[in-house]
């Protein structure tokens, strides 16, 4: 009897904690008061179901079929008093960590542009720091076999590193990462009050679980990990994960789920960034269209290219 009572309790459980998409009411809520927005601003920031697709319900091991996150608003963005640029801190740094080499990794220039069009921020790329085992410790993973890199080790050389005119910096690697032995990997970590972190683009290389490398393999990787430096970086700025919309800020469980979301955001996400950093809206988009398009991610370019026809009132 027990024994079922606690299958029962589980399951109500498992139903409370149920998503359920947002309907308009709660969406619009979670963008805040546009009223007191130029026109162009309002337009940006608006719900338009013909630009930005609804959330999909999670299958069974989607994020957030199994992470109760209620969303965050603008109004409770604004409430937690986020890390915001500054005069004197303004520059996002890459810190490349152990060898890109191009046959097998992004290229560290095209991640530079794309945060640097992202953002509407400068961004840098230090000098490449080599894998010393003096400095981080190491294993062999234990399935994988792979060589893995502690993060706690890599934050605490980055807490010693930043820039006195950063406002964060960030390490990236081709290495895979573990934050403690008991755990098999992560894809990062980051310490967000201290403005450093370290994120992993290795396992979204396909040969990395023994797949071919097809013909638009560097494009994949590349857009997998602009997509993933982008969404880490978002967090930096305070944004939490997206309930609203499909959008670069959702939470995602592996890797099909972080392919499915697109590499911009929602208007509340958007609305967010904007509150931080100040940008041009049109600019940013003129800039990341430009982008986007460069680095042969076209149906991302084309999107900011209708979306920027919306917004403008054409």
């Amino acid at each position: 009897m027990k024994c079922w009572a606690s299958f029962q309790l589980a399951a109500l459980a498992s139903l409370l904690m149920a998503f359920i998409p947002p309907d308009e009411n709660t969406i619009r809520d979670a963008i805040g008061d546009l009223s007191g927005l130029p026109p162009l601003m309002q337009r940006a920031f608006a719900p338009d179901r013909n630009s930005f697709d609804p959330i999909p319900t999670p299958g069974p091991s989607d994020w957030l079929a199994v992470q109760h996150e209620p969303g965050q608003t603008f109004d409770q963005f604004k409430a937690s008093r986020p890390n915001h640029p500054a005069q004197d801190r303004h520059v996002i740094y890459l810190q490349p960590l152990g060898d890109f080499a191009p046959e097998r990794s992004p290229s560290l220039d095209k991640l530079r542009e794309f945060a640097a069009a992202f953002f509407a921020m400068d961004v840098k790329s230090l000098p490449a720091v080599p894998i010393d085992a003096a400095k981080f410790t190491r294993r062999d993973n234990p399935l994988t076999h792979n060589r893995q890199i502690l993060t706690g080790d890599v934050l605490n050389f980055l807490r010693t590193r930043v820039p006195s005119d950063a406002f964060c910096i960030i390490a990236i690697t081709m290495e895979d990462l573990y934050p403690d032995p008991s755990w098999n990997f992560v894809f990062g970590q980051a310490s967000l009050r201290e403005r450093v972190g370290v994120y992993s683009f290795a396992r979204y290389d396909p040969a990395f679980y023994g797949e071919s490398r097809h013909a638009d393999y560097a494009t994949l990787l590349l857009r997998r990990s602009c997509k993933v430096l982008a969404h880490e970086t978002g967090h930096m700025f305070g944004l939490a994960h997206c309930t609203f919309f499909n959008c670069l800020m959702n939470g995602s469980n592996h890797l099909a789920e972080s392919d499915r979301r697109p590499l911009h955001l929602c208007p509340v996400c958007l609305r967010k960034l904007q509150s931080s950093i100040g940008f041009d809206v049109i600019e940013r988009y003129r800039a990341l269209e430009r982008t986007d398009r460069a680095l042969g991610f076209t149906d991302e370019a084309d999107w900011l290219h209708r979306r920027i026809g919306l917004v403008e009132g054409d």
